[in-house]
């Protein structure tokens, strides 16, 4: 799979997370520098799923919110911030989210990689396609 990754800090964290996407086989495209502002990472990874550049994304920032804010203003990006592997499961099953958000503050190198398990791993539940749907064009948008 070709995961796009930005972050907008280089921890070991986010070292680990390289490393174990290669080590699984997928194709990591880092789209952003490092250190640049998490607007433009965000955004980056939101950009280049949605173009078809990648087929996930992956971005991190010292919360995750802000990257995952501004991945999800990218139209057809689901951002999901996640905290573990049970949430990153979820994310991807009920809501087809196709970008993991996480905070380097709190995570660790394990729990980054059950995330990216469970997040790369898990399929979408067919019948939550409606809904999923919804939200990518809701009943009362103009």
């Amino acid at each position: 799979m070709r995961i796009a990754f930005g972050t907008d800090e280089q921890t070991a964290v986010t070292d680990a997370v390289e490393d174990w996407l290669a080590e699984h086989g997928h194709d990591v495209v880092v789209v952003a520098p490092r250190g640049g502002p998490w607007p433009d990472v965000g955004a980056a990874v939101g950009n280049a799923v949605a173009s078809g550049e990648a087929d996930r994304g992956v971005v991190c920032c010292w919360t995750g919110t802000g990257v995952s804010i501004a991945a999800n203003k990218v139209p057809g990006v689901r951002a999901a911030l996640c905290t573990d592997r049970g949430t990153a499961e979820g994310a991807r099953r009920w809501n087809d989210a196709n970008v993991l958000a996480f905070g380097l503050r709190l995570t660790t190198e394990a729990v980054a990689e059950e995330m990216l398990d469970a997040f790369l791993a898990t399929d979408v539940d067919p019948d939550e396609r409606a809904l999923i749907q919804h939200v990518e064009a809701p009943p009362n948008a103009p």
